[in-house]
This record gives C-alpha cells, sequence and structure tokens, in this order.
C-alpha cells in the first residue's frame, strides 16, 4: 500500500468517527456557513503573480517543514505580500494541519481559502464551508468519476469553488465536468513523491480552456513560473519554499515582487 491509499484509509475512518460527534446541524450553525464565499479563480484570472501560498507544517515527503509560526503569523504575511488565496492544510496524522487553522486563518485575513484535505466524502466540504473555506480540493487520484461529479455539485450548492487536481491524462480525461473551476496538475506523483515540471507542461493542451489553470508543487523558482505561464497556467501554489523559511510572509513577499518585476 502506497503513502496515497494509506491516507486515504485513515482519512474515511477519521470521517465515520468525526459524523459520530459532530452533527451536520452544528456545522449548519456556524457563523460562517451563510458567508459568501471569495472567488479564487477571479483572483488568479486578474493576477500578474498568480501565487496560492500554502500553510503547511509537515510532509510524508520532508516530516517536519515548520512548527515556529503561528497561522495567523503566515497568512497575514501572504496577504500583506499579495497571494492570489491561501491553501489551509488540515490533515493532522500526515501534514500536523487541523481545521482549527482553516478558522484561525478565517478570522485573519480576507482572501480565497483553500481547505487542502483529502476530500473522501460530502461531510468534509460541509466542514470546510463552517470552517470559513471558499474553496475545497477534490483530488482525482482517490475518486471516481461519479465522486468527482457528485463531490463538486454537492461544493457548487454550498456557494463554494472547487480545484480538481489530476497528475495525468487518465485523470483527466475521467475528471472534466462543469462543477468545476479550476484544475490543478500536481508536479509530484502522489505515489513516488518525484516531481517534475513535465506533469504540467504535459497536460496544459489537455485542460478546456473555461478552467482555470493551476500547477501545484515543487515549483520554488520564477523560472519555473515563467517557463509555465506560456502553457496557459494562471496560478501556482507554493508551499514548502515560503515555508521553510525564518518568515514566510518575507519569503512571499520577495518572491511574488521579483516575479511582478520578471513577468
Amino acid at each position: 500500500m502506497n503513502i496515497l491509499d494509506r491516507i486515504i484509509v485513515d482519512k474515511k475512518r477519521e470521517v465515520i468517527l468525526k459524523k459520530s460527534i459532530i452533527p451536520v446541524s452544528q456545522l449548519e450553525a456556524s457563523v460562517f456557513f451563510g458567508k459568501k464565499a471569495i472567488s479564487l479563480s477571479n483572483n488568479l484570472r486578474n493576477s500578474n503573480s498568480g501565487i496560492i501560498a500554502e500553510h503547511k507544517r509537515r510532509s510524508p515527503s520532508k516530516a517536519e517543514i515548520n512548527y515556529g509560526f503561528t497561522v495567523e503569523e503566515v497568512v497575514k504575511g501572504y496577504e500583506s505580500a499579495g497571494a492570489c488565496g491561501i491553501s489551509v492544510l488540515t490533515d493532522g496524522k500526515y501534514f500536523g494541519g487541523s481545521l482549527d487553522d482553516l478558522l484561525l486563518a478565517r478570522a485573519s485575513v480576507n482572501i480565497p481559502l483553500l481547505r487542502k484535505e483529502f476530500i473522501v466524502d460530502e461531510y468534509q466540504i460541509l466542514e470546510a464551508k463552517a470552517h470559513g473555506a471558499d474553496l475545497i480540493l477534490l483530488i482525482a487520484a482517490v475518486l471516481t468519476r461519479e465522486e468527482i461529479k457528485s463531490l463538486s455539485e454537492f461544493a457548487k450548492s454550498l456557494g463554494l469553488e472547487v480545484l480538481l487536481e489530476v497528475h495525468n491524462q487518465e485523470e483527466l480525461e475521467k475528471s472534466i465536468t462543469p462543477t468545476l473551476d479550476m484544475i490543478g496538475v500536481n508536479n509530484r506523483n502522489l505515489k513516488t513523491f518525484e516531481v517534475s515540471l513535465d506533469f504540467s507542461k504535459q497536460l496544459a493542451h489537455q485542460i478546456p480552456d473555461e478552467f482555470v489553470k493551476v500547477s501545484e508543487s515543487g515549483i520554488s523558482s520564477i523560472d519555473a513560473i515563467n517557463e509555465l505561464k506560456p502553457y496557459g497556467y494562471k496560478g501556482f501554489l507554493i508551499g514548502e519554499n515560503f515555508m521553510k523559511t525564518d518568515n514566510a510572509g518575507k519569503a512571499a513577499t520577495e518572491f511574488i515582487e521579483k516575479l511582478e518585476v520578471r513577468s
């Protein structure tokens, strides 16, 4: 069993447990449940940088990245740096995140927040909405065509945007549905953790133009972004590159400033 398979087995158990503790009615009673989502796809279409900055403490491939920052410090730094949106890891076991991180981020900034999670159930989408997310991530590698369709439709019914993550042509072909807003190509193979920008380049022309193209993972330089822009990418998800520094917000500010000068 590879790491992704293990994560999904654990995630399904986790969701069953959470459902038994926190009823849907409690999630729907959240102050954020009626809040109108801020559109990341619009921000990306109208941005010169397209940076989606990530709050990420650790990962299965890199172990600890950074536990030294508070969520508020990181997300406020990202917002003032000019990020188009912020990705917040909420998986606890493998990434050291939580829904509280999402809640703290929502209380701290007024830009789009992505709940970065391994979503396998509608309940997790309700959690995302209740904790202030503006969009969710669906990972094609762990979902069937029918699940992608039903989960994305459910997210849209709650007013959330949907970023669908693919890694190869087969995943892309099974995933296309009108209820997606953005399609992200993960440059990291989730089964082997190999990283290559070629994944984004190879799939770029297969992604229909109505979806905003996002390149995810393994992006650590301005050259990499400028290499991908001619392929139609508008969004670039960067986490580790900022989080591994002594000041994530400052690192993001310097990166975005240089990027806007050179783009």
